[in-house]
């Protein structure tokens, strides 16, 4: 579910929010599904307890998961952060067109690109 690098320069809380955030964008994680607890996660990945509640703690401030006391911690509507993710891809999509067209590429060459590199992309999304 969740793999941590240790090479990585990040802190290990917001590697936990990353996964998390993945998870719950692809569906993987649903609405209102509940998440593991603070100690079972942590125990899981072999790291402090505190690190797995920093982790959900600025999960919740973002709005992508909520607190129900004494049940848990459980996926919120992710909706609009998707909605907000799409819309930051097209962006980014549209300025990297602007640049293809700047240096006169054509719209084959681009989208061939943009195959080849949403293929490496998948592969290793493991």
């Amino acid at each position: 579910m969740i793999f941590l690098d240790y090479k990585d320069r990040r802190p290990i809380y917001e590697q936990v929010m990353e996964r998390l955030q993945e998870l719950m964008l692809m569906g993987v994680l649903g609405q209102d599904e509940k998440l593991p607890s603070v100690r079972g996660l942590a125990t899981e990945l072999s790291i402090n307890p505190n690190t797995i509640q920093r982790a959900y703690m600025e999960l919740e401030r973002q709005g992508y998961i909520y607190s129900v006391k004494g049940k848990g911690s459980f996926v919120a509507d992710v909706s609009r952060m998707k909605d907000a993710k799409w819309q930051e891809l097209k962006t980014g999509m549209a300025e990297l067109a602007e640049k293809a067209v700047r240096l006169g590429t054509g719209a084959e060459e681009f989208a061939r690109l943009a195959e080849e590199a949403y293929g490496k992309a998948g592969e290793t999304d493991d």
